[in-house]
């Protein structure tokens, strides 16, 4: 394994500090781990520092050990160690990472490569003279199947030519790289075969018609469990506007970062609310998140309810135990 160094000192920004929005995911993803262990998220909170700023500097190192109690070596070791982490300033529009394992290099990542060469820099990990591009080789990328690729922060982009990915590296130096399509840029479907499939066609299956017909139940069922129930259903728990400051939902054990996304949609923001669920409105929540029998299996009314009545202390005298 190479060597990875901070970058100079010239470029090292004087303090780090994660921004109101990320600083309240943080401590929330601080207390997901038990007493003692908190230290476990340093490389979620690492990642968070990166895709806040674009890369990981020393300053944002020092403030992540000094917020899990770390020693600033142990944190410095896990920023170079795991090549995820841009510890040199890349492209604040785009930093674009090509795929160079064997499948994409037998497509034509070489090609790819000389594009970046051409419109970002000679070297890698070099930012352009604006400090908008960057690019690099990486290994894997796990889409082999739609060769060559690149990944541009979390997205990848497949099936590429060279002129697809000038397009594409346009797109984002003009600040439009929202509107770039992701996965594969030919018009195939994931990764279907080119040219739309080969199996598992209609013309494949001639008795299909008598399979359904055989079995109306069966194949009626899947479309009733993924119906959501209207929202104007009396049964949906009543909202309230948004407070200043919500109560984290995610602190009850079963509710994860989608769900309680779902129950802000909602106008669910406080324990409060979900301790006063009726049994109606549990069956109403249930169906609409799509997991049947969740609330009760979790128990989340009474563990909103310990909640709501004396917050994190009140939770370890009815549980035993620190909420998630």
């Amino acid at each position: 394994m190479s060597v990875r160094r901070l970058a100079e000192d010239h470029l090292q920004p004087a303090s780090f500090a994660f921004n109101a929005e990320n600083a309240e995911w943080a401590q929330a993803t601080i207390r997901k781990y038990p007493e003692g262990r908190q230290q476990s998220a340093v490389i979620p909170l690492l990642m968070r520092a990166q895709e806040q700023e674009t890369w990981v500097s020393r300053a944002a190192i020092e403030h992540i050990a000094d917020m899990l109690g770390m020693a600033y070596i142990r944190v410095l070791e896990v920023a170079t160690f795991y090549t995820q982490f841009q510890i040199k300033p890349v492209g604040t529009k785009a930093h674009v990472q090509v795929c160079g394992t064997t499948p994409c290099m037998l497509r034509g990542a070489e090609d790819l490569i000389h594009v970046c060469k051409k419109k970002i820099a000679a070297d890698p990990l070099t930012p352009n003279a604006a400090g908008t591009l960057s690019w690099e080789e990486v290994e894997c990328q796990g889409a082999c199947v739609n060769a060559p690729m690149v990944i541009i922060w979390k997205d990848a982009y497949e099936d590429l030519t060279p002129e697809r990915l000038e397009q594409i590296i346009d797109e984002f130096e003009a600040g439009k790289g929202a509107d770039v399509p992701t996965g594969p840029q030919n018009g195939r479907h994931f990764c279907a075969p080119e040219g739309g499939l080969t199996s598992l066609t209609d013309d494949a299956v001639p008795a299909k018609a008598d399979l359904n017909a055989a079995a109306p139940v069966a194949s009626a069922a899947p479309a009733k469990a993924d119906a959501k129930p209207s929202l104007d259903d009396p049964n949906r728990p009543k909202s309230i506007d948004k407070p200043e400051t919500p109560d984290d939902l995610e602190l009850i054990a079963g509710i994860g970062p989608k769900i309680a996304a779902t129950l802000h949609e909602l106008g669910i923001y406080t324990f409060a609310q979900v301790a006063a669920f009726t049994e109606k409105e549990v069956e109403w929540v249930d169906s609409y998140v799509s997991f049947p029998g969740r609330i009760a299996r979790d128990e989340w009314i009474k563990q909103a309810d310990a909640l709501a009545r004396g917050g994190e202390e009140e939770y370890v005298r009815v549980f035993g135990k620190k909420p998630r």
